[in-house]
């Protein structure tokens, strides 16, 4: 068993598997995985070099495959056969080794970014797992996700229809985030969350480039990290990719990611046999330490974590319909975007986290949450907390969630705690327990520390740790039990010292049915806080209130040189807009309002022509879009819900013209290569280029030179844009440049991707690398400006 292993010594793993058939020119337009059908001694010769170099773990060639990608279930099958059998023959034949499965990304966004669901994605990940003879490999690899959500499809598939131990790492770029916006931080919370036996980075740049990555996520995981990095950056010889790292060089900087507590090591893109024995010659002078365990409680979304204990955390309270009539008609009325808004202006006032509460009556609740929770997540990257009492509820967002989420609450009830808890174990979430039982509410400390042990202990039998708990010890009101305020504070002292968990509390219910609610709930919190409190359910719009946490961190010495008071109390601001009539069309396009920038647009066009509301809002809109993606104040989930919203503005503006806007003139060609089937990065260019009133023809992926050949006829086009996302298909881009330049050397060229760098596009003629899809739109205006 390789999990016996984990705890006992470093592991080392292959190296890449395309580079070494590219080598051997065996690659042309075929894709890596169809070998297995064509030529599964090849694939068996290769594994074996690897084992012989010293490899613990071979890992299958079924890299991205799925019948989407490979157009039916029958070769799936076949080529799943193919590639366990071939890596099963060489581990017998070499006496000794571990066989892992292969699971790559799909290649296409899910919602709320992109069109794929999240259950369309778990399907084609399933069908693999069931199509696979698990007694043929050891464990299933999850590798170079760039999308945690997609990741937690493809771990959930893994699981639910597996009993195979599972290892999974996500591929991050420069800036330390994945394509997608992903944190070390988020990627370590998530998977530890979802139970996986191992997780870390690979892909992405040379060892050096992952050693931040694998500190960071060190620092809060307690499970074992894997480092696969590339042999450096590729470039061209002749007609071959090869990549700038020595074995020598590649494994002596491999000793760093050991040093940074890597214990899971091998090689990805350009990495060969070589790479591998030089490795283990090092591996053999290095000290074994094993990892860790962790006492952090966190929570995530896919791009930011919140850690309690740290700071103190501040829940928003207002997505709750309780006493709140505006919020219960925009409920009952499916207005999403209101919702959205009111998540958008509590993060505005300081948010850590979001409490989501949609209890109304005659609602769909179960599929109204699951809306809410992807458009909220689409725009804003603040972790959530799931409050509501149907366990189905939780059961469909949990699983949907990107990241790690709160669930809100369970009780000491025992009926509370079998239904909950269960879901809670298998989404990784954390929970809030709530010290309340079948006796009803606790008269004093003492009975709240009691429930507070029921829950611990009860979770703790289900498998789930006590980092995973908060504890909520009560906040009832002072004007009608005034005696239980000090009872709670008790409480959670006794709970922080003694159980060693964190701690809640919903800290408005103390003030109910007094005047001057916000003073009494003010000094309430300071006090609760003396008392170890570390997070609160309030109203971040509370000025007061929020003025007093900013202090209390100066004097508590959290707030080192009180930056952060200075810096919020000059700028706070008293009155957010809440109302969607109140916005402006640009904004509802900057916050990714769909619905409202439609209906908007339809109001404006009654006075404004449609072409002055696409320079006056639209455009100045995107430009400023463009600006916080590129400073890294949004990431690539609002940048999409962005471009989605002016999408939905355009489509209204051209029913209002003679001719399509989008049709003007400033055509542009995009396809990915030919023997790549990936075009997230494409599709996203397209969308964006669209916005900027540009007409972009699409020809797909997997796009031989002749189908572009034949678009250039048909059209008159300035400028391609051509993707690769796999190294084994840059050659081919390389061969579609110079057959485009000789035939239509007028026309330019623009080249993104993964695995393409600037040096490596003008080593391969293009005219243009763009790095990511704003890049694109800036050549794009360029060229036709």
């Amino acid at each position: 068993m390789i999990k016996k292993l984990l705890n006992k010594r470093l592991i080392l793993f292959d190296g890449a598997m395309g580079t070494l058939l590219q080598q051997r020119g065996i690659i042309d337009n075929q894709l890596p995985p169809l070998i297995n059908v064509s030529n599964k001694d090849l694939i068996k010769k290769v594994h074996l070099e690897y084992l012989e170099a010293g490899a613990d773990v071979i890992v299958t060639n079924t890299f991205s495959i799925n019948r989407k990608k490979l157009g039916s279930k029958e070769l799936l099958k076949d080529v799943i056969k193919n590639a366990t059998l071939a890596a099963r023959e060489a581990v017998e034949e070499f006496g000794k080794g571990f066989v892992a499965y292969d699971i790559g990304p799909i290649g296409q966004l899910l919602e709320p970014y992109g069109t794929m669901k999240f259950d369309e994605a778990y399907d084609l990940f399933a069908e693999q797992i069931n199509f696979l003879d698990t007694s043929k490999v050891d464990l299933i690899y999850i590798e170079t996700f760039t999308d945690l959500l997609e990741l937690k499809a493809a771990i959930l598939a893994a699981k639910e229809n597996s009993n195979l131990p599972i290892f999974a790492s996500m591929s991050f770029d420069d800036n330390l985030r994945t394509f997608s916006g992903t944190t070390p931080e988020s990627l370590a919370i998530t998977l530890e969350g979802l139970g996986v036996d191992a997780l870390g980075v690979n892909c992405s740049s040379g060892p050096r480039g992952l050693v931040e990555i694998v500190k960071r996520i060190e620092k809060i995981s307690s499970t074992p990290i894997i480092a696969k990095p590339n042999a450096g950056i590729p470039t061209l010889l002749g007609d071959k990719t090869v990549f700038d790292f020595s074995p020598q060089d590649f494994s002596k900087e491999m000793m760093e990611l050991i040093n940074a507590k890597a214990s899971i090591v091998g090689g990805c893109c350009g990495t060969t046999p070589k790479h591998i024995r030089e490795l283990k010659l090092e591996l053999e002078k290095a000290e074994f330490e094993t990892i860790k365990e962790k006492n952090i409680t966190a929570a995530c979304s896919g791009i930011k974590p919140v850690f309690f204990g740290n700071t103190f955390v501040k829940i928003g309270e207002r997505i709750n319909p309780t006493g709140k009539k505006m919020l219960k008609r925009a409920i009952k009325a499916n207005n999403i975007d209101y919702i959205v808004s009111e998540a958008i202006t509590q993060v505005e006032e300081g948010s850590d986290v979001l409490d989501i509460n949609l209890s109304v009556t005659g609602v769909n609740e179960i599929e109204l949450f699951s809306k809410v929770v992807k458009s909220i997540q689409a725009v804003v990257s603040t972790p959530l907390q799931i409050d509501t009492t149907n366990e189905k509820v939780f059961e469909r967002v949990l699983r949907e969630y990107s990241g790690k989420a709160i669930i809100n609450s369970v009780s000491g009830k025992n009926k509370s705690l079998k239904s909950i808890l269960p879901i809670a174990k298998k989404y990784g979430a954390l929970i809030i327990g709530l010290t309340l039982d079948e006796n009803g509410l606790p008269r004093n400390s003492l009975e709240r520390v009691n429930i507070a042990k029921k829950i611990i202990n009860t979770a703790r039998s289900y498998g789930i740790n006590k980092k995973n708990i908060i504890i909520d010890c009560l906040t009832l009101t002072a004007s009608a039990q005034p005696e239980q305020v000090y009872e709670t504070l008790e409480a959670i002292k006794i709970i922080k010292k003694d159980l060693g968990v964190k701690t809640v509390l919903g800290a408005s219910n103390i003030s109910f049915g007094l005047p001057n609610r916000e003073l009494l709930n003010t000094i309430f919190l300071i006090k609760a806080r003396e008392y170890g409190l570390d997070s609160a359910i309030i109203n971040t719009g509370d000025q007061l209130l929020s003025k007093a946490i900013l202090a209390d961190d100066v004097l508590r010495h959290i707030d080192k040189g009180a930056s952060k008071y200075i810096k919020n109390i000059t700028s706070s601001k008293d009155d957010k807009k809440n109302n969607k009539s109140e916005i402006s069309l640009d904004e509802a396009i900057i916050r990714g309002f769909v619905d409202t920038a439609k209906q908007l647009t339809i109001e404006i066009l009654k006075n404004h022509n449609p072409l002055n509301i696409v320079d006056e809002y639209l455009l100045p809109a995107l430009n400023k879009v463009g600006t916080l993606y590129e400073t890294g104040v949004i990431y690539l989930p609002q940048l999409i819900q962005s471009a989605q919203a002016a999408k939905a503005s355009f489509h209204i503006i051209n029913s209002k013209l003679a001719k399509d806007i989008n049709k003007s003139g400033k055509k542009i060609i995009l396809a990915t290569v030919e023997g790549d089937i990936h075009d997230i990065g494409k599709n996203i260019v397209k969308i964006l280029l669209e916005n900027y009133g540009f007409d972009v023809i699409d020809l797909g992926k997997d796009v031989s030179v002749e189908v572009i050949i034949n678009a250039l006829k048909e059209n008159e086009v300035k400028l391609i844009g051509l993707s690769a996302l796999m190294t084994t298909s840059v050659i081919n881009m390389k061969k579609a440049i110079k057959d485009l330049k000789e035939k239509f050397p007028d026309v330019y060229i623009m080249v993104g991707g993964a695995v393409l760098t600037e040096k490596y596009s003008l080593e391969i003629n293009a005219d243009f690398y763009a790095k990511d899809a704003q890049e694109g739109v800036k050549i794009a205006k360029k060229i036709y400006n």
